[in-house]
């Protein structure tokens, strides 16, 4: 069958079986949320003996790039027999019911949210508004808006247009994945969603998640308290390779239909291993449809990061923001160090409170919700 340099497909085909049969994958716990990762080498008990077959040698791995994800190995490798249950198809009736946990389809105008909601309108303590990044989806506060709910919060977190189970518009067909465009879509939802200002604003992530923070500038007076997660904030916050990827012509949309590519990232920023069935949400949409890879791959290639960051460290230093700022900050954050949080919080000492998370990546939401809940009930 011929197959498009642009389809998911071929990744998922490609790879015969017997690489998942190199390594046992076994998770110990470590704390009360979170497993340690161990892998014992099948090959290397067998080479004990002797042997000199080349794939028992470490160095040769001609598939590393997808087998060094232990989460990714039992869905894209199955063991057993590819032809029954290693199929794309398959894979897809195993996890399409998964990760809507709290959400509905919400019509907003033209274009159709997946928007999580917990709580109820009646909620004492006010509204949450949690906002995720790129190349990310809801999914990862979907632990920490239940926990708030139970707190007396009335909770909503969409995934945004071209991710999650949000509609993904052909560009140039309704939606052109803009910074002005996003901003006019999210408001347009608050609209649909009823939610009353001033209300709690949560964000965290890349792009879209730089995205939410402009639209909090263009917004003081709907903010009552803006709390921010790992997100890029100064000029000199780095940007991870992935964004520089999909901007580069046709290698871009290569990048973009890489179908692990959500999981690979968050992995890449956190020091845990996904769970495979929190592996399997992230990599859902990009296994359905070619969409989410192109929506991601418009956004990176329509946001100026130095003009955005800028507009972010400048929008909310002393005298242009005074509204109360939380920053949870998981330290472990492979992509985004500390020292951006700290150096936000220099430019504006008196509104900004920093509070570190320790054991935490980039999605501290996914990695340690119970600290993020801890850090909002006492900020909210």
């Amino acid at each position: 069958m011929p197959l498009s340099l642009f389809s998911p497909l071929p990744l998922l085909h490609s790879f015969p079986s017997t690489v998942a049969n190199k390594s046992t994958v076994s998770r110990v716990r470590d704390t009360p949320s979170k497993f340690r990762l161990s892998v014992v080498s099948a090959t290397s008990e067998k080479g004990k003996g002797g042997g000199n077959d080349r794939e028992d040698d470490p160095s040769f791995n001609p598939f590393g790039f997808v087998t060094d994800n232990p989460s990714s190995r039992s869905a894209i490798q199955l063991p057993e027999s590819p032809a029954e249950d290693g199929n794309v198809g398959q894979m897809l009736y195993r996890t399409e019911d998964k990760g809507r946990e709290f959400g509905s389809t919400i019509k907003s105008g033209k274009l159709r949210w997946f928007v999580r909601e917990t709580g109820s309108k009646e909620s004492r303590r006010g509204t949450i508004v949690f906002v995720h990044g790129a190349p990310t989806q809801s999914f990862s506060f979907r632990s920490v808006m239940s926990q708030m709910s139970e707190a007396g919060f009335h909770c909503f977190a969409p995934d945004w247009i071209g991710f999650g189970f949000s509609d993904k518009p052909q560009p140039g067909y309704g939606f052109n994945y803009t910074e002005k465009e996003y901003h006019e879509a999210f408001d347009k939802l608050l609209d649909v969603l009823e939610v009353k200002a001033p209300f709690f604003l949560v964000v965290q992530g890349f792009l879209v998640g730089s995205y939410g923070l402009t639209w909090a500038l263009k917004n003081p007076s709907k903010i009552e308290k803006l709390a921010i997660l790992n997100t890029p904030l100064t000029v000199s916050s780095p940007v991870p390779g992935l964004f520089k990827q999909l901007r580069i012509p046709l290698f871009g949309e290569f990048t973009c239909q890489n179908a692990i590519l959500a999981e690979r990232f968050i992995e890449g920023g956190s020091p845990y291993v996904l769970k495979n069935e929190k592996a399997d949400v992230y990599r859902l949409p990009y296994l359905s449809s070619g969409g989410p890879g192109f929506a991601l791959l418009e956004t990176a290639k329509k946001i100026n990061f130095g003009d955005t960051l800028s507009q972010i460290a400048n929008g909310f230093s002393s005298g242009s923001w005074d509204k109360p700022m939380l920053l949870a900050w998981g330290i472990a954050d492979k992509y985004l160090p500390q020292s951006i949080a700290e150096e936000f919080e220099k430019q504006n000492p008196q509104n900004v409170k920093l509070r570190l998370i320790e054991g935490a990546g980039h999605l501290p939401q996914e990695d340690w919700p119970e600290k993020v809940v801890a850090a909002l009930r006492g900020f909210f």
